[in-house]
């Protein structure tokens, strides 16, 4: 799933939608984060709040709670 084509559908009144790279997928960012890659760097946009929806989203992917994809695998706890 394309994270672009997710974002602007789901958050169309979030302007910094339009700012997330085109080609980054879901499966892209699990990879960025198993192997402690720069998550800003790859979707195009530096702000929490974006990362935070694409977090919740990746969750609901990968069945599993949204502090697994935080802690676990993206601050490595």
């Amino acid at each position: 799933m394309m994270i672009k084509e997710f974002y602007l559908e789901s958050y169309p009144t979030d302007e910094l939608g339009i700012e997330i790279k085109e080609k980054v997928t879901f499966t892209g960012l699990l990879d960025v984060l198993h192997t402690n890659g720069d998550v800003y760097e790859y979707i195009g946009v530096w702000d929490s709040l974006v990362r935070e929806r694409l977090f919740e989203k990746l969750s609901e992917i990968l069945e599993t709670p949204y502090n697994y994809v935080y802690e676990t695998l993206w601050l490595k706890l």
